[in-house]
C-alpha cells in the first residue's frame, strides 16, 4: 500500500533494472507471430516467452485458455512483487501507486463475486485461485463472508476498506462502492505524487487518469440512463478538467453534447474522438472511446519516461508494458479459443 517510505531512493539502480526488464518484453514482431498461431499451440509458446513457471502450476487441473489466463496474472503478481523489491526509499511509495492498485481491482472482484453469488469453490477455483499465494488474504474474506456488507468489514485496516467503511449506515450498491474505491485510489495517487522524488509529470499522468475515468464513466452512465445529478456525484475530483466543465458533461443528453462540453477545456484533447464517437455508434459498444483514451495515456507515459530517463517514470513505464503484454495476450488467447480471426484480435490489441 502506498505511504511515506523513509530513506534514500534508488533511482538510477531501479531505473537500469525496470528498463532491462522492458526491454524482454515480447515485442510487436513476436506478438504478430503468436497471432498467426492455432488455439493449440499457442499455450506452448507463451509458456516459453516467461511464463513457463506459472503454466506448470496450473496444468494440472486447467487446460486451455483457462490455464494460460490464470498463469498471466499469476506471472503479473509476482512481477510486481519483484519491482516493488528493488524499489528503495520514496521511489517505493510512488511505484506503489501503481502496484496497489490491483489490490484495489482485487478487493472489487471479491465484492463483485460475493454480490454475484458465487459459490468459494468456484471463486477459488476460478477467479481467484489458490495456487497463487497473493490471493491468499482475499480468499480468506470469500470463505467467511456471505454478504456485500460483511466483505467490505472485513476489508477493515486497508486504504480500500476504510472508505467502504464510510458507507455504513446506507444500502450501498455494487456500483457505489466501486466509485468509492476509485475515489479514495486517485486521492491517495495524487497525495503521494506531491512527495519527494516526483515531478510535475507524473502529477498530470495522474490527473490525466481521473480525467479519462471520469470521462468513459459519463458516457457509460448516460448510456444506463442514470440521472444528471447521479452522475455529477460519480465524478472524481484531481483531474486537469476543470469542475465547471465537468457539471456541464454530467448535464449532457447525448455522446455529441458530453464531448461538446469537454472542448470547453483547454485540458481536453479531442484528437481522434470524432472517428471513435463514429465507431461507438456504428458498433453500439463504448469500446472505441475507452481504447482512445488508452492510446492517449500510453503515449503520455511513453513520452514522460523518455523524458525523465533517470526517474520513476521508467518502472512506472515497465509496469503499464508489463500489464499490456498481459492483456494483450489474454485477448488472443480468449480471442483463438472462440474462433476470433488473427484480424480481428490485432484490430483490438494495443502494441
Amino acid at each position: 500500500m502506498a505511504g511515506v517510505v523513509s530513506g534514500r531512493s534508488n533511482i538510477y539502480n531501479a531505473s537500469a533494472r525496470a528498463k532491462a526488464r522492458k526491454a524482454s518484453l515480447i515485442d510487436t514482431t513476436r506478438m504478430r507471430q503468436l497471432l498467426q498461431l492455432g488455439p493449440d499451440s499457442i499455450g506452448a509458446s507463451i509458456a516459453e516467452l516467461g511464463y513457463r513457471n506459472e503454466m506448470d502450476i496450473y496444468s494440472a487441473r486447467m487446460s486451455g485458455a483457462d490455464a494460460v489466463e490464470a498463469a498471466l496474472f499469476h506471472n503479473l503478481d509476482n512481477d510486481l512483487s519483484e519491482v516493488m523489491r528493488f524499489c528503495q526509499g520514496p521511489l517505493k511509495s510512488i511505484v506503489s501507486i501503481y502496484v496497489d492498485r490491483f489490490a484495489y481491482e482485487k478487493a472489487k472482484t471479491v465484492l463483485r463475486a460475493v454480490n454475484g453469488g458465487c459459490s468459494d469453490e468456484l471463486i477459488e477455483s476460478q477467479i481467484l485461485p489458490s495456487e497463487n499465494p497473493m490471493n491468499s488474504l482475499w480468499l480468506e474474506i470469500v470463505r467467511t463472508t456471505e454478504t456485500v456488507s460483511e466483505a467490505a468489514n472485513a476489508m477493515s485496516g486497508t486504504p480500500w476498506g476504510n472508505e467502504l467503511a464510510k458507507l455504513e449506515g446506507s444500502e450501498s450498491t455494487l456500483e457505489e462502492m466501486e466509485d468509492a474505491l476509485d475515489r479514495q485510489y486517485y486521492s491517495n495517487a495524487l497525495k503521494v505524487s506531491k512527495g519527494k522524488d516526483s515531478n510535475i509529470h507524473l502529477m498530470k499522468y495522474i490527473r490525466t487518469e481521473i480525467d479519462h475515468l471520469n470521462i468513459i464513466n459519463q458516457f457509460r452512465e448516460l448510456r444506463q440512463n442514470i440521472s444528471p445529478d447521479k452522475r455529477l456525484q460519480t465524478i472524481i475530483q484531481g483531474g486537469r478538467i476543470p469542475n465547471s466543465v465537468m457539471l456541464q458533461v454530467s448535464q449532457a443528453t447525448s455522446q455529441e453534447t458530453i464531448v461538446d462540453a469537454l472542448r470547453r477545456s483547454k485540458s481536453f484533447d479531442d484528437d481522434g474522438f470524432d472517428e471513435a464517437l463514429n465507431q461507438s455508434s456504428i458498433t453500439g459498444s463504448l469500446d472505441p472511446i475507452a481504447s482512445l483514451l488508452t492510446h492517449k495515456r500510453h503515449a503520455m507515459l511513453k513520452r514522460f519516461a523518455y523524458l525523465n530517463p533517470v526517474s520513476s517514470f521508467p518502472v512506472i513505464y515497465y509496469i503499464e508494458r508489463k500489464v499490456l503484454e498481459i492483456q494483450n495476450l489474454r485477448l488472443l488467447v480468449r480471442g483463438k479459443a472462440i474462433g476470433l480471426t488473427s484480424e480481428v484480435l490485432e484490430s483490438h490489441m494495443d502494441f
